[in-house]
Order: structure tokens, then C-alpha cells, then sequence
């Protein structure tokens, strides 16, 4: 029996398990509403948002000026085919150039969108220049790039491409900051290794900087291009516009997506005129990517982070955060090692509380703050960038009281009450 379905129809989370398809298993919460780094659910409760949307919210929710770009261009022009250019994409696309090493951008939907243009687009330069032996691809063990065949299978975590197969040749793992296992692989036939500077599904793990040096030397020695997916830790997430700016090292490829957007769905590839040109007209393409809202908000997103009060923000915010989970430690001695950089901080579980980040997840949203897991055994933070002092300090006091309940119910007592 067909029935009428409004915006006041009630929903809620047992809707999910009747009609979505069980990809995800989302928290029993459902939020309804966000101002800055706070939430708010269907019920009212109110949440500090220490996630971001997975790194995606690097201004806040409703951040004032993305509002008013979202409106004026949506009375302007929402979307052309991609048989026209137009006025936003164009001026990001400056932006971009001008603040990167790049020359030439590729806009997509996502970051699994944006893996997809450069590893295509490595194999495609290596067939030009070399033939169609130099096609193999290295990458990391605990990497993630995407969901889709070819980036879940060049992501070194197996769970993910289980079952899917088979999956696309020609693509080798080696653990994640070893320099003489990536000396071990790269050769003539190589055509890319793809790196995160930080893992961050991997378990928010940074890149040794003689590391990075090294896949830079490896690339050059073989010709191979060195792609950065910096999907997760770009646009300032690391205190830097992008991570590579840190490092030092330039790649030949970057990945960009998630805060690019602040939550609206836009990824880029930048590279460089001699690698794009092997992309010529119809090698490539996407239907949405670079459409004109899409585009505005992200122009108006690099303009807003893209200053030194922002980045430099994003390092004391970082001290403020390490300094917090520090002192949380030495009552309840929950973690182990703390790593990071900029506001994408992983705190992995000291051995008595291995594999259990879900579970202070779980309790952190009963407390009202609302955080991430990388794995099973990394607990992730990575709030938005402009998440002031006050809303840190009250989200590590509910953090606090979610730590002292799963002390509680492991019968473990704090070494305050010792």
C-alpha cells in the first residue's frame, strides 16, 4: 500500500535497518541540526563535535560565509554539463595553482574519485613513455584510497577488497615507512607509489621525513610518478595547506577532497603540464566534478583557511588537544601512544584496553562528544579547524566521563582513586 512521504514523516534509526542497504552501522543518534562544533540530535541532545565529519568539516558546521556563497551561487547557476567551463571552477582552479605546485587541476566528486584520475592517469603517462610493461603500482600496508575497485585494491588494508575480486594486476604492499622494503619493489616497472603523508584509517601514523625523501629519490631513479593522497590531511588539516609543505618533498600528483568542500562533495587532482597533457580530450571525465556550487564553496574554503592565523591556529589547538589527552592519562591510563599532526590526532589504546576504540566512541556519544576510530585500537580526533579553546576543553571533560564509565565497567580503578 503506497503512502505519502513528507518532511514530517517520522524516521528514525530502526528506518536505516529497513531500507538502507547495511553498508554502515550508524550510532543510534540521528543529528538534526550543527552550529560551529557543536550538534545537536532529533531528540535535542547537544554534542562537541571532536570529528569533523571524518576531517570534512574544517570550518564548522554552517560556517556563515559558506552559507552565503551556497546561497548566491545557488540562485546564480548550479550545474553545467561539462561541455561548458565555468566562472567558479576557473577561479578555484587559480587558487589552487597558485598555492601549490601544480599547473593543471582534474576535479572530481570525492577522494576516491580524485585516486582514481592520478592512478589512471600514472599508468596512462607510464604507457606513453615506456609501453605497456611499466604499469605497476606501489603502495603501503594499513593505506586506504577509496572504495572503488581499483583504489580499494591499491589501499593495503585486505578487508576492504575481500570478495570483490578479481582485482586489477600489477599492484605491490609494502609496510608504511620502511624505507628498504620500498627499495626492495620500485623498478623499471613501476609507474607510481601512492602515499598518505599521514595514514589515517591506517591508524593517523605520520610519514618519517626520510621516508618520504626516499619514495621522492626512488621515483626520480626509476621514473615512476610519486602521487600524495593528501585527501584526508589537506586543506590545513596538518597545520600546513597541504601536508607536503611540511615535508618538503614534492609529489608529482596530489589528492585532495574532503574539507576541500567543507561537506560538500568535491575532490580535485593537481599535477603538473607535463603529466596532465597525457590526458587528453575524452581520456577522462565525470559528470558532476566541478560543477559551479561545488566549486564556489571550495574557493571560498581555501580562502578562509588558506591564512596564518588559521594554520598557525591549527598548531596550538593540536598542543592544546595532546596536552588534554595527556592529562586524562595519568588518571585513567587508558592510552598508549599519542601521534599526529595539526588537528589529525590518533590515540592508540595501551595494552589493557586493546581493540576497544569503538567502545569509548560508543560512551563518548552517551557523554555528548562525538569522535572517530582509526582501526580498532586508535582512537581519532580531527575537529574542525576553528573549533574554539572552550568547545576542546568541554569535549575532553565528556571524553573524560566516557573514559571513567569504561573504567567502571572493566572493574579497572583509576589511578586517582589509588
Amino acid at each position: 500500500m503506497s503512502q505519502t512521504i513528507t518532511q514530517n514523516t517520522a524516521v528514525s534509526r530502526n528506518t536505516f535497518d529497513e531500507l538502507m542497504v547495511p553498508v554502515y552501522a550508524p550510532a543510534t543518534i540521528i543529528p538534526a541540526k550543527a552550529q560551529g562544533s557543536r550538534v545537536w540530535d532529533t531528540e535535542g541532545r547537544e554534542y562537541i563535535d571532536l570529528s569533523g565529519g571524518i576531517a570534512v568539516t574544517a570550518l564548522g558546521h554552517s560556517h556563515p560565509e559558506l552559507l552565503r556563497v551556497l546561497h548566491e551561487q545557488g540562485d546564480a547557476l548550479w550545474h553545467v554539463s561539462n561541455g561548458f567551463t565555468n566562472q567558479p571552477v576557473l577561479r578555484l582552479a587559480k587558487k589552487l595553482v597558485a598555492a601549490t605546485f601544480a599547473d593543471k587541476v582534474f576535479f572530481a566528486n570525492s577522494g576516491a574519485e580524485a585516486n582514481e584520475a592520478a592512478l589512471k592517469l600514472a599508468r596512462r603517462v607510464a604507457y606513453d613513455r615506456a609501453g605497456s610493461d611499466k604499469y605497476e603500482i606501489v603502495s603501503f600496508e594499513q593505506s586506504f584510497h577509496g572504495r572503488t575497485l581499483f583504489t580499494v585494491s591499491v589501499g593495503g588494508q585486505p578487508k576492504y577488497s575481500e570478495g570483490f575480486g578479481p582485482l586489477p594486476a600489477g599492484i605491490k604492499h609494502v609496510p608504511y615507512n620502511d624505507i628498504e622494503a620500498a627499495r626492495s619493489v620500485v623498478s623499471e616497472r613501476t609507474c607510481a607509489v601512492i602515499v598518505e603523508p599521514i595514514q589515517g584509517e591506517g591508524g593517523v601514523v605520520p610519514a618519517r621525513l626520510e621516508f618520504l625523501q626516499a619514495l621522492r629519490a626512488l621515483c626520480d631513479q626509476y621514473g615512476a610518478l610519486l602521487i600524495f593522497d593528501e585527501v584526508q590531511t589537506g586543506v590545513g588539516r596538518s597545520g600546513e595547506l597541504y601536508a607536503y609543505m611540511g615535508y618538503g618533498v614534492t609529489p608529482d600528483i596530489l589528492t585532495t577532497a574532503k574539507a576541500l568542500g567543507n561537506g560538500f562533495p568535491i575532490g580535485a587532482m593537481l599535477t603538473t603540464n607535463a603529466i596532465a597533457e597525457h590526458f587528453p580530450v575524452g581520456a577522462h571525465g565525470t559528470t558532476y566534478g566541478g560543477n559551479p556550487l561545488g566549486a564556489a564553496i571550495a574557493e571560498k574554503v581555501l580562502d578562509l583557511i588558506n591564512v596564518p592565523s588559521v594554520l598557525d591556529g591549527v598548531k596550538r589547538k593540536h598542543a592544546r588537544i595532546i596536552e588534554g589527552l595527556a592529562h586524562l592519562n595519568e588518571t585513567y591510563r587508558v592510552f598508549g601512544e599519542v601521534r599526529g599532526k595539526g588537528l589529525l590526532i590518533g590515540a592508540e589504546m595501551s595494552d589493557a584496553f586493546k581493540g576497544r576504540a569503538k567502545e569509548i566512541v560508543t560512551l563518548g556519544a552517551k557523554h555528548g562528544v562525538m569522535m572517530l576510530i582509526a582501526g580498532p585500537n586508535v582512537l581519532r580526533f580531527a575537529p574542525s579547524l576553528l573549533i574554539p579553546d572552550a568547545d576542546i576543553d568541554a569535549g575532553l571533560v565528556r571524553l573524560e566521563a566516557a573514559l571513567a564509565e569504561l573504567l567502571a565497567v572493566s572493574g579497572v580503578i583509576s589511578a586517582a582513586a589509588k
